[in-house]
């Protein structure tokens, strides 16, 4: 049974007619989407369980309440299925939260988009993968899903490319960008998830303001510290050639990588110190890439570190297992933006 639904019906003669609907009103990204009939709306409510007035969270500049309901229709516009709207959910929980900083992350000119990270039995649930082409949706639940959180803040929240997304560039992770950890393959790594506070057997999204990855290569040594070295060295190449604001940074290590450290008997938290203590410029570091005019004498001696504590390094096992790859992803800018962690479907402080 239908329960009363409160958005806006509108009557469409075939699919080419909802296409052009949603198009010409901008409810889309460009790409075709699936016509939100009631029917359609109500199997995702029903899955996870919630009246269609059920808020999920609310933005917190424009204190604007996002509902069980719009959250559904955005969800099958981007051709979600019923078992992928708990996650969706959850995505928008965390970035309703005040240390994320929806409004400014996705607003500024930085260009930055929200990446999503899902940990716990959810991801064999809906037949995620961590492995090959994992920063590019490698599979319909985590392109959707990605989407999904997209068209949400499009629709909902008003983050349209010259409205109020003005991102000067951008990087086609704002189409979808969602990556399930590998953590099988991770151990004896704890999953991201867990190192944040949540249970294990727990499913949970966390959503992090991010750059464009940085892709780098080394498969050239076994030694754990060499292997950081190269990763440092992308850290400070941003820190130079974007911003030395300290924040959240993401190292994805896929399992060639993965195989050296535990060789080695590194933990996450072992490679998060290292990056920590090393990932560091001095002003005076901006002369040799055209900053000078930031240079002044008093300042040309200050240290900027990448990361304000070594928690702020998130490190996330994926990828495919050909090669010494590994990416670093930088944060929007610094600390005006947190990475936040939510369970799926279950409340962890309550």
């Amino acid at each position: 049974m239908i329960q009363q639904l409160r958005a806006r019906a509108y009557e469409a003669e075939d699919d080419d007619d909802v296409q052009r609907l949603f198009r010409e009103r901008g409810w889309t990204d460009g790409l075709p989407v699936v016509a939100p009939t009631p029917e359609r709306v109500q199997a995702m409510l029903d899955w996870a369980g919630w009246p269609p007035d059920h808020v999920v969270g609310v933005e917190p500049v424009k204190a604007r309440p996002l509902t069980a309901e719009k959250l559904a229709v955005n969800a099958v516009l981007a051709g979600c299925l019923p078992p992928d709207f708990p996650v969706l959910v959850t995505a928008v929980e965390a970035m309703c939260r005040a240390e994320f900083l929806v409004h400014g992350a996705t607003a500024s000119t930085g260009g930055c988009a929200v990446l999503l990270v899902v940990n716990g039995p959810v991801r064999h649930q809906l037949g995620m993968s961590s492995a090959h082409s994992v920063l590019a949706g490698p599979d319909r639940a985590s392109i959707c899903i990605g989407r999904a959180a997209r068209l949400v803040l499009r629709n909902l929240l008003e983050v349209r490319p010259g409205e109020l997304d003005r991102s000067t560039l951008g990087h086609p992770g704002k189409i979808s960008w969602c990556l399930a950890e590998d953590e099988e393959g991770g151990a004896p790594w704890l999953p991201l998830a867990q190192e944040r506070g949540i249970p294990a057997d727990v499913s949970a999204v966390t959503a992090f303001a991010a750059s464009g990855p940085r892709q780098l290569m080394n498969e050239w040594t076994t030694e754990p510290t060499e292997l950081l070295a190269t990763v440092v060295a992308e850290v400070r190449a941003t820190m130079l050639h974007y911003s030395i604001w300290a924040g959240n940074y993401a190292l994805v290590v896929p399992p060639q990588l993965r195989k050296v450290f535990h060789d080695a008997g590194w933990s996450k938290a072992d490679i998060r110190q290292f990056v920590f203590e090393h990932a560091r410029v001095k002003r005076s570091d901006w002369e040799a890439v055209g900053k000078r005019s930031v240079v002044t004498d008093r300042n040309r001696a200050n240290v900027y570190q990448a990361l304000p504590t070594p928690e702020h390094l998130l490190v996330i096992s994926a990828g495919g297992e050909a090669g010494g790859f590994a990416a670093v992803i930088p944060p929007w800018l610094g600390p005006n933006s947190a990475a936040a962690t939510a369970a799926v479907g279950a409340c962890v402080d309550c």
